[in-house]
């Protein structure tokens, strides 16, 4: 999770989330049917309720957030500032634009609907 706040989320999202639930399944292994009384594993739902914490895409969005709240009470001369809210100067490459940094705040702020980013 070292530097996930920095880390463009679109696709890994779900593989992130799948790898977590496969650990938790390890962890907690497989549970007995009361019904059947065969072993099964866990469904997602299950291993939710005695994981207590927030799931992994829950945790990066948020971190992700705090950076954004202290990138924007810095001042613009500072480096951190001018990396992440800069806009760079010359020509695009060909193609569809590469997800920023800000656009992912942007769906951030959308999704917990906190309002806009500025």
């Amino acid at each position: 999770m070292y530097g996930c706040e920095t880390w463009p989320t679109l696709r890994k999202d779900r593989r992130l989330r799948v790898f977590e639930n496969s650990v938790l399944r390890r962890i907690f292994g497989p549970r007995r049917d009361e019904v059947t009384g065969e072993w099964r594993k866990l469904h997602n739902k299950e291993l939710s309720d005695p994981y207590s914490l927030p799931n992994i895409v829950r945790v990066i969005n948020s971190r992700r957030m705090k950076l954004a709240g202290h990138v924007a009470r810095k001042r613009e001369s500072r480096d951190v500032h001018r990396v992440l809210m800069g806009k760079p100067e010359g020509q695009r490459s060909l193609g569809r634009p590469r997800r920023r940094w800000e656009d992912n705040i942007k769906m951030d702020f959308q999704e917990e609907e906190w309002g806009t980013w500025t």
